[in-house]
């Protein structure tokens, strides 16, 4: 296979990454082909996963919006993926916004796109050592720990093990930031499509990419130390829709469910 000549060197382009895979369903153009040969045999399993990303980053949109509504100026985005339409720093551009992810080509292309802008910062690193995310130097001095920020981490978790804690891992991110902070959380869940789900995660994990598909309970559990936000974890469509066309006849036929809460 051709290496594309924006591939930063060292990259694997015959292994999947759920980076380029998540851009390539959002309609970006910095993925390979083993990523979009991966995305069709699972659209096979969830033919409208397309649709699902979109409505993803829709929730992306709308809870940044809320908290900056709520007053909030910072932003912490961990696994970012690659630059697309739609970014925090375009939904809130007057916020300072920091970008962490460990797939090193959503780092390159964030650094070019995002180059010159002093209130947004990139960083390569793995959301399972948060420590090395919150004492960065760079993420220091765009973001002040003493004031309240959210914490993103959409369609993110279920990348995440159990056996790498997320409830731990998101225990030291909250212990770092004030009180009034937000934490956004966007899964995927098996509960509206079960044997579809567990298709897909096979087919994932096949290729090497992570999938720990959880309940709407095991989701809410994440959300320990933080006041959930009306109407709490829900169907994607169903968190603070834009209309009532939005959420669709059929909200529980999504595949992931979201939520947000407030540090007291």
């Amino acid at each position: 296979m051709e290496r594309p000549n924006w591939a930063p060197e060292g990259i694997d382009i015959e292994r999947p990454s759920a980076a380029r895979l998540y851009d390539y369903a959002l309609g970006g153009s910095h993925n390979f082909a083993v990523d979009r040969e991966l995305f069709r045999q699972l659209t096979a399993t969830v033919p409208d996963l397309a649709a699902q990303a979109q409505a993803s980053r829709a929730f992306l949109r709308r809870a940044v919006r809320m908290c900056v509504a709520a007053g909030v100026r910072q932003f912490l985005d961990i696994g970012a993926g690659i630059p697309t339409r739609g970014n925090v720093h375009e939904i809130a551009p007057d916020a300072q916004v920091v970008y962490a992810d460990i797939d090193p080509v959503a780092i390159a292309h964030s650094r070019a796109i995002l180059a010159g802008n002093d209130r947004v910062g990139v960083l390569q690193e793995d959301l399972r050592r948060p420590e090395h995310i919150v004492g960065h130097p760079e993420v220091r001095r765009i973001l002040n720990f003493d004031e309240p920020m959210a914490v993103l981490l959409v369609a993110m978790l279920h990348l995440v093990p159990d056996q790498d804690d997320p409830p731990g891992i998101i225990a030291r991110l909250r212990d770092e930031i004030a009180p009034g902070s937000y934490l956004v959380i966007s899964h995927g869940t098996s509960e509206g499509r079960p044997e579809a789900m567990a298709e897909g995660v096979q087919v994932l994990q096949h290729r090497g990419v992570p999938a720990t598909l959880r309940t709407r309970e095991q989701v809410e559990r994440l959300f320990a130390g933080f006041e959930l936000v009306e109407p709490g974890v829900v169907w994607i469509p169903q968190w603070h829709p834009d209309d009532a066309r939005s959420v669709g006849d059929h909200p529980e036929r999504s595949v992931m469910v979201a939520g947000v809460g407030r540090k007291t």
